[in-house]
């Protein structure tokens, strides 16, 4: 029985902050990656086939647990013909330049050679397995880093070359959608551009809409870093208090209800949607819209994510305090 069972038998609810989102079977290999071992990794994709949403779910959050092994080193080494282990070892490139980055410090110029040999790392792995979305969506990730950006040109053909694999990769959407944001190559005003115009040409059911949440809360972080470098808080910035609940903020909130939640096909919550359920959840709280996120607090159960709720403050204190909130809502 998990957590919410339990919690639910003491009549207590005990928010669950799994990294993996209730993906056992991903959960299962992380052990073989703390210490080395890849095969468990291997078998686990094999079994992932083609399901392209599932999969770059997995080979994202591998990434990020392989990034400090040498498990994916291991696992060239000995096939160094899979295709699986190619897609893997560009992704977990990317998370290890981003790492250097950050341990960096923001405004530090990342080495272009080793952003270029990453590139040739994707690029490889997308001749390596040439259906997969994946390393087109590695390759919109490590743009970011690039000091001013890529070509427009070149972003445009890793742009084409995901779509043309995988029309609605929602984690390709919000790396994309990053790359055009102040804080990045961008500007709000190009963020929120970019994921409307997605949002409006999503199909029915589809989780794309919820683009036009990530980019309030991105806005959210860009305005509130700012404040606070200048010794400041978020309060100090003028009508930022109504940046959640202004009337623009609550009407699309209600949009993504209506073309992602309304039209989503019955069943239960995969792994890969729990995240951008925890950024819709977060958006109904924060604009008032408490009816809409009782029923998405209902399909997460007790599955919280780190993203949005830190930036707002502490993520198992906020999702247990807004859900109590929105259960006792008439």
């Amino acid at each position: 029985m998990g957590r919410a069972g339990r919690s639910g038998r003491e009549g207590r609810f005990v928010p669950d902050l799994d990294p993996y989102f209730g993906d056992e079977a991903l959960g299962d290999v992380r052990h073989d990656i703390a210490i080395g071992r890849w095969q468990g990794v291997r078998d686990l994709l094999r079994a992932t086939g083609d399901d392209w949403p599932r999969r770059t779910h997995r080979v994202r959050l591998l990434a990020h647990a392989a990034a400090g092994t040498c498990a994916v080193e291991s696992w060239r080494a000995a096939e160094p013909d899979d295709p699986d282990a190619a897609v893997l070892r560009a992704a977990t490139e990317v998370v290890r330049v981003f790492d250097a980055a950050i341990a960096a410090g923001r405004g530090s110029v990342v080495d272009p050679a080793r952003l270029d040999s990453t590139v040739l790392a994707c690029l490889s792995a997308a001749d390596a397995r040439p259906a997969d979305p994946m390393p087109w969506v590695s390759l919109l990730t490590v743009a970011r880093l690039y000091e001013g950006g890529v070509s427009r040109a070149e972003l445009r053909r890793w742009w084409d070359e995901l779509r043309r694999r995988d029309p609605h990769n929602t984690e390709g959407h919000v790396q994309l959608l990053r790359y055009w944001s102040a804080r990045w190559h961008g500007t709000h005003g190009s963020m929120y551009d970019f994921a409307r115009d997605a949002a409006g040409a999503a199909p029915p059911g589809c989780p794309l809409p919820v683009l036009v949440q990530i980019a309030r809360v991105e806005e959210y972080r860009y305005v509130v870093d700012g404040a606070l470098g200048r010794g400041r808080g978020p309060g100090s910035v003028r009508g930022f208090d109504q940046h959640w609940k202004h009337e623009l903020a609550v009407t699309e909130v209600r949009r993504t209800w209506e073309r992602w939640i309304g039209d989503r096909a019955p069943g239960p919550v995969r792994p890969e949607e729990v995240e951008l359920l925890n950024y819709l959840t977060h958006a109904a709280c924060y604009a008032g819209r408490l009816e809409m996120a009782e029923h998405l607090f209902g399909l997460l159960g007790a599955r919280v994510s780190r993203a949005p709720w830190s930036y707002t403050g502490d993520p198992e204190e906020q999702f247990t305090r807004w859900r109590a909130q929105a259960r006792a809502t008439p």
